[in-house]
């Protein structure tokens, strides 16, 4: 068996399931799949997840637009996932490192108009003040366009998916600046009966 070599780079990666309630689940998730560009990415999807890995720009881009894409049909459409950075670990995916940092996707997703609610937690791992590192790093209350509730474990964003998702990256990022290895987990819904929308 050969020996893995950990990776130096800043790989971050996604891993996440895309719960659709509708009888066409199965097109709308590989209709999703196969509208986003996912070149910039290492992209796996097996029959519990999908994960992608790459440069994080990458990553929140890929997974925003699987998601857009197919809560756009207007079907009930949930995602929950885990965004992780800095695992020991990672020692694959690096030949995706060198793109460059203009998102493949953002110009179609950024047309797309869906609101969702979204429930979110940041891990900032092997630190003992992790939440004096949450409350430093990021203001949820600068995030425009997104009302911001706190919920027993999670931190609830409400408002258009394009927005929500540009408040979890820049918290994901700001807090990964300062703790080397931090994991975000999240819960999305659109369109769902029960929408506080």
């Amino acid at each position: 068996m050969s020996e893995e070599v950990c990776s130096t780079e800043r790989i971050a990666g996604a891993q996440f399931n895309l719960s659709v309630m509708s009888d066409d689940f199965k097109e709308i998730i590989l209709g999703a799949l196969a509208e986003v560009d996912t070149a910039n990415v290492w992209k796996d999807t097996d029959d519990v997840s999908t994960c992608v890995r790459g440069k994080p720009v990458h990553v929140f881009d890929v997974v925003k637009a699987i998601y857009l894409h197919a809560a756009k049909t207007g079907e009930h459409v949930e995602m929950s996932g885990t965004f992780s950075i800095g695992c020991p670990g990672d020692s694959s995916g690096d030949t995706y490192m060198d793109r460059g940092d203009t998102p493949a996707n953002e110009d179609n997703a950024s047309s797309v108009s869906q609101k969702a609610g979204c429930k979110f937690a940041l891990y900032p791992l092997n630190t003992g003040n992790y939440m004096d590192v949450i409350y430093e790093q990021i203001d949820l209350s600068k995030e425009q366009n997104v009302t911001v509730t706190p919920s027993h474990y999670a931190t609830r964003l409400d408002g258009e998916v394009n927005d929500i998702f540009r408040a979890l990256q820049n918290a994901f990022i700001k807090v990964q600046n300062v703790v080397s290895h931090t994991t975000m987990t999240f819960t999305i819904s659109a369109n769902s009966p029960s929408s506080k929308q």
